[in-house]
């Protein structure tokens, strides 16, 4: 992600014939250790239009929502353009936690 804002702040620097920061530092990296880490980043991950104000009546079709197997409510998926999760956390261990609900916000996810 950072790659890619360097390279975008280069070519609009050099369109509008100037230096410096284009973008603030936005982006955050950090390893993910625990089983309710992992959770709580999914559900911020997959309900993020809702927190933004999309007035959504279930999962965000823009994301990778729709083909996500974690789900606590049903949800009908056609075939899988996602890749699968290699990670124990990713695969299983944030389950641990519970599945996710449609409706849940990342508030509810910390409990």
């Amino acid at each position: 992600m950072q790659g890619l804002l360097v390279r975008v702040a280069k070519a609009l620097n050099r369109a509008w014939d100037r230096r410096g920061r284009v973008f603030s530092d936005r982006y955050h990296a950090r390893i993910l250790r625990t089983p309710r880490e992992v959770r709580s980043v999914l559900v911020y991950l997959l309900q993020n239009a809702r927190k933004h104000g999309a007035h959504l009546l279930g999962i965000d079709a823009y994301s990778s929502g729709p083909w996500f197997d974690g789900w606590l409510d049903r949800v009908a998926r056609d075939a899988r353009p996602i890749a699968v999760a290699r990670s124990w956390l990713l695969r299983v261990g944030w389950r641990r936690g519970g599945r996710i609900g449609t409706h849940e916000s990342q508030a509810l996810s910390r409990s």
